[in-house]
């Protein structure tokens, strides 16, 4: 995704006066002007609209509704969360929160859908299958997708290991991965740096990365062999891992399905102590 306003910092020097001023005030004010109409952004700093198209042509964009959908998607994703939640707060509607809650995560889903291939999935099951060591890692927002995929998958292969990068000290693990390891790691705006640390560590280790993250602007891509990209917008504060949880459930339930000879007589060795230790509720 384009950061409109590190377009805007980087060619303001080749702006007219008038665009400055109109630059400024978008630099200064990103959260009003994202939900500004041009007649009214053009009132706001006293000057024409046809300045502020003319400013949103030089930068590259259509007009001013471009430049301005990248701008509140820049402010969803990477701003702090308490200015997510005022930016989406100013375009909310309150009156149905509970079917807008269920709109968003059904386009997060269908967007997750459309950006991520068969293809791309399969090689991320021969990836999981061939492997050594699975290490499923993430922090925060991720974590409940890094969770369930550990659980499952160590439940299927017997050979995954939950690492909470901001928690776990995985130096130790980090310097023993090789390229017959596996990390898969997950981590969404604002991006936690340990978690992209621990995939740099396994790279330079010779270890296979997945990354299941928001895009292909993530600071995990540069170190992945292969990427999952997932919608993870909500309409308050925080990054959501429902269509992250759709990817990571696939993946479990495709290795079950499809590798019967690995997973059959796990499953049904866990099943057997699981009774013997009468583990579940009976009447």
């Amino acid at each position: 995704m384009e950061n409109p306003l590190l377009k805007l910092k980087n060619n303001i020097s080749q702006l007219t006066e008038t665009q400055r001023r109109v630059a400024d005030y978008i630099l200064k004010n990103p959260v009003d002007v994202a939900f500004l109409t041009v007649d009214q952004l053009a009132l706001t700093v006293k000057t024409s609209t046809t300045t502020i198209m003319r400013l949103t042509f030089s930068l590259g964009y259509s007009g001013y509704t471009e430049f301005q959908k990248g701008l509140q998607e820049l402010l969803r994703n990477n701003a702090a969360p308490q200015i997510r939640l005022e930016t989406n707060l100013k375009d909310l509607d309150d009156s149905d929160l509970w079917m807008r809650c269920a709109e968003n995560q059904f386009n997060n889903i269908q967007s997750t859908v459309e950006m991520i291939s068969t293809e791309s999935l399969n090689t991320a099951l021969e990836m999981i299958i061939s492997a050594d060591r699975i290490f499923c890692t993430s922090v925060r927002s991720g974590l409940p997708v890094a969770q369930h995929l550990s659980f499952g998958l160590n439940r299927l292969l017997g050979n995954c290991e939950l690492i909470v990068s901001d928690l776990s000290d995985w130096v130790d693990k980090g310097i023993t991965l090789t390229s017959k390891d596996l990390v898969i790691s997950t981590s969404f705006p604002r991006y936690a740096r340990r978690t992209v640390e621990f995939a740099i560590a396994a790279k330079n280790n010779g270890a296979q990365v997945i990354s299941i993250t928001d895009s292909y602007s993530s600071p995990l891509v540069e170190y992945s062999n292969l990427v999952l990209p997932c919608s993870s917008t909500s309409i308050a504060f925080h990054n959501s891992p429902v269509a992250s949880m759709l990817v990571a459930d696939y993946l479990i339930s495709a290795i079950a399905i499809n590798y019967p000879e690995k997973t059959k007589d796990r499953l049904d060795k866990i099943n057997s102590i699981l009774t013997q230790i009468n583990y579940h509720y009976t009447n």
